[in-house]
């Protein structure tokens, strides 16, 4: 099975994805399609054994909307997309960041720029969709305004000149023409260019099988302007031209400022598709040539200076320099990038000048899967989306049924005229709008995984959008999500007679030759500090290692090796004992055969761990700890944490069960994890958060990726998702409420007070472009306002030792 995210014009309305959705799964091997008309694009699902992607854009077309290929950033994209590279010897974190975020999308095809160029020509000869073919959206809204400003001015001599209008004096109509002939050439003018593309729209509904916004729209200004035609040609009776036309410029501001509404929730988008850099400079037979950033071939030398942004994932071969890397980790400080090291597309180069090697590029780099990643989220739909459809399909059909019983009531059984129970009856059909409630949700989705993304937290799908709301447990993996997942000094003790930064010293001087990695935390805590002169470095196997320094024998191990050697344990036996019993690593200390300190190494805490669980606990949702430490040591982590359920002793194939055992007992569940081992437990929980520094099956498996390998972020995470959810029950309960109170009232029901067209015309647009505005307003959430800053420490900000 492939998926592939296809750009998809002229969406006029929501209604309108719904009959691109029908015409798409009709086609064989097409499993799924989701249509987002906010984004004008739709993710399908098919199987590449029975239709391509060629015939699936060769369907939209038949359905007459325009389609330039898959949607990704083409300025990142190359011409031909390479298979994914991997980076060899290359071990940081962001650069696993980049190959897992890119495992994210290997189950996906590319189609390129140079692709969808070549099948604009085919475009060029697709029959008219209503805007013009291969329109996007600024295109649309462009379009539209365009039609707004043709259509009032026609309208305003329309209004002047008409029986119901000012009654102004004005000129004879010229050309000898009645005053119905002149109002029909200046309404024909005014209605049929500007409402063309809703009666395109309209039609394609219908040959979808489907009912829509643009069909309400063409019944309403459509049935009045026909009606003054026949007045005007073919019978006696009052002409709409006036009341039609005010009509038509009020839905065409509506669906203006609506679509401007659209095209602002794809902001983020935009913003992380401009991340890239649109040139890079490439060594090509030798000498420097800059490219459009489309055209850097895998394998390419790319030069980067001071100053300069990234094209294109990579491995430095040349130069050394300070990157700042916060757009992709979270990483305030620049990470230092030599020889070997890896580099990231959209990165930006601080300080020196380095040439890389691509090893990404195109739809390959982790910008382009973090962008693939979003619009995924943003094109699916979340359970309430699924129900708010069926209920515009509905609002559509019970517009009909109202607006031709209102006629039939007011004309046949009530005795009043033509024109007034016309009039009701148009102001039915154009007063219900289904696509305030079809916009209810996406608009929200949209918005809220853009900000997400923005922030550094991905969601996979919409439904995890809205089942992250309903947590009430959040299961915390220890190693590598609360905790660095890397052995660190967390305790220094020496006896009162003894300089503890001395001690250090000579523990890092004996370790300088060591690549342990309990020796490897030795040396990084020390740091900067003095250390003397070592020889004669033995290691000891299973015990620790032996040095001399200033002609004594010095020792760092554990007991057994001070219990070999004969060591004077200077009374700090009781202290040891203390620090083992905590779960810590003790690394005794002893210099001519006298202990003179104990260095406590463990598994040290992220340094937002702590203030993410307090905020989960402050909004009432329950924080477990799932790890395979012994009962002591879980318990301790889980004090300094905060954490109340600890469940350890926890064998890697029994976390599934954990927290299956936790929904038994009707609880929602969250997951948080970063290695293979927390797939299953992933896959389990209602909602899986994969920490984004960990394995690319814990990121395949999870629902939400956290970029910033920030265990706060699960918190943002749930404030967003509530956030949105709150957008969308805002906007569904708008929608429902209006349309409960609008059609009574365009019916008649509180007769004499009736509505005319125009206002209902108002009401409509009002409350599509009230529904989009209140969506746009979640761009005002402040994720940044409840992010703890990491506390980045030196290797030489050592802790305050601890006397005996």
């Amino acid at each position: 099975m492939k998926t592939s995210i296809i750009e998809v014009g002229g969406l006029l309305s929501v209604l309108s994805a719904h009959g691109v959705e029908k015409r798409l799964t009709s086609l064989p091997g097409v499993v799924k399609a989701e249509v987002n008309c906010v984004s004008g694009s739709t993710t399908v699902e098919y199987d590449d054994a029975l239709t391509s992607l060629s015939e699936i854009k060769a369907r939209l077309d038949e359905c007459g909307h325009h389609c330039h290929g898959e949607l990704v950033p083409r300025h990142i994209c190359t011409p031909e997309d390479p298979p994914a590279a991997v980076a060899t010897g290359v071990d940081s974190r962001p650069a696993r960041t980049a190959a897992r975020l890119a495992a994210l999308g290997r189950h996906e095809d590319h189609v390129h720029a140079a692709k969808a160029q070549a099948h604009a020509t085919h475009d060029q000869m697709a029959h008219d969709m209503g805007h013009g073919a291969g329109m996007d959206m600024t295109g649309m809204v462009r379009d539209m305004r365009n039609r707004f400003w043709i259509c009032l001015v026609f309208t305003i001599p329309i209004f002047l000149y008409a029986p119901m209008g000012m009654q102004i004096p004005m000129p004879a109509p010229p050309f000898g023409l009645g005053m119905n002939q002149w109002l029909f050439l200046l309404a024909s003018a005014a209605i049929l260019y500007p409402s063309w593309p809703f009666f395109v729209s309209a039609w394609r509904a219908l040959q979808d099988g489907t009912l829509n916004m643009a069909t309400l729209v063409v019944l309403s200004v459509g049935t009045g302007y026909l009606f003054s035609v026949g007045a005007t040609f073919f019978f006696t009776g009052e002409q709409f031209y006036e009341a039609s036309a005010v009509l038509l410029v009020f839905i065409l501001l509506g669906h203006w400022l609506e679509m401007r509404a659209r095209a602002g929730a794809s902001d983020a988008i935009r913003s992380l598709m401009n991340l890239a850099p649109p040139k890079a400079t490439v060594l090509r037979d030798g000498r420097e040539v800059e490219i459009p950033t489309a055209e850097v071939k895998l394998g390419d030398v790319v030069i980067i200076r001071p100053g300069s942004k990234i094209p294109a994932d990579g491995e430095v071969i040349d130069g050394s320099s300070q990157v700042d890397e916060s757009m992709l980790t979270g990483e305030s400080l620049p990470v230092r990038k030599g020889p070997g090291d890896s580099v990231i597309g959209a990165t930006i180069n601080k300080s020196g000048s380095i040439r890389y090697r691509a090893t990404r590029v195109g739809s390959d780099t982790a910008l382009a899967q973090i962008v693939k990643l979003v619009q995924e989220a943003q094109n699916s739909k979340a359970p309430a989306q699924l129900l708010a459809d069926r209920a515009s399909q509905w609002l559509v059909l019970a517009a009909l049924a109202i607006g031709i019983t209102t006629f039939v009531v007011w004309y046949w059984w009530l005795g009043q005229t033509v024109l007034f129970s016309l009039t009701l009856t148009i102001t039915v059909f154009v007063i219900a709008c289904p696509d305030a409630l079809g916009l209810a949700t996406p608009m929200a989705v949209m918005v809220g995984t853009g900000l997400g993304a923005m922030n550094g937290i991905l969601f996979k799908n919409a439904s995890a959008l809205e089942e992250a709301t309903k947590l009430n447990v959040v299961v915390f993996d220890k190693t590598g999500t609360l905790t660095m997942g890397q052995p660190e000094v967390v305790e220094i003790f020496a006896p009162p007679e003894v300089d503890a930064y001395a001690m250090l010293g000579l523990a890092a001087s004996v370790e300088q030759a060591s690549e342990h990695p309990l020796a490897q935390a030795i040396l990084k805590r020390a740091g900067a500090l003095a250390r003397p002169v070592a020889t004669g470095f033995t290691n000891v196997d299973g015990m620790g290692a032996t040095a001399d320094i200033d002609g004594k024998p010095a020792l760092l191990g554990n007991r057994k090796l001070m219990a070999t050697y004969g060591v004077d344990m200077n009374g700090l036996t009781e202290k040891s004992d203390l620090m083992q019993g905590a779960g810590r690593t003790v690394i005794h200390v002893a210099h001519g055969g006298r202990l003179i300190g104990l260095i406590a190494i463990a598994d040290a805490p992220r340094p937002t761990s702590a203030a993410a669980i307090k905020k989960l606990r402050e909004r009432g949702v329950q924080v477990a700890m799932l790890t395979g430490d012994n009962k002591a040591t879980a318990e301790r982590i889980a004090a300094d944490l905060g954490i109340e359920l600890v469940l350890s002793d926890v064998l890697p194939g029994q976390k599934a069960e954990k927290v299956k055992e936790l929904q038994a007992q009707g609880k929602k569940v969250g997951m948080v994890g970063d290695g293979i081992n927390d797939a299953p437990a992933l896959t389990q929980a209602d909602v899986g958060f994969a920490i984004g520094a960990g394995t690319d099956v814990a990121m395949d498996s999870a629902d939400i990726v956290l970029m910033k390998s920030d265990p706060f972020d699960v918190v943002g995470a749930i404030e967003l998702s509530r956030a949105t959810l709150r957008k969308m029950h805002q906007n569904l309960w708008w929608a429902v409420a209006y349309n409960l109170i609008a059609f009574p009232l365009a019916a008649g029901v509180l007769y004499p007070f009736t509505l005319s067209p125009a206002i209902a015309a108002i009401s409509m647009s009002g409350s599509s472009a009230l529904v989009a505005i209140n969506a746009l307003l979640l761009k005002r959430t402040k994720l940044a306002g409840i992010r703890v800053a990491s506390q980045s420490v030196s290797p030489t900000d050592v802790p305050a030792p601890v006397g005996g």
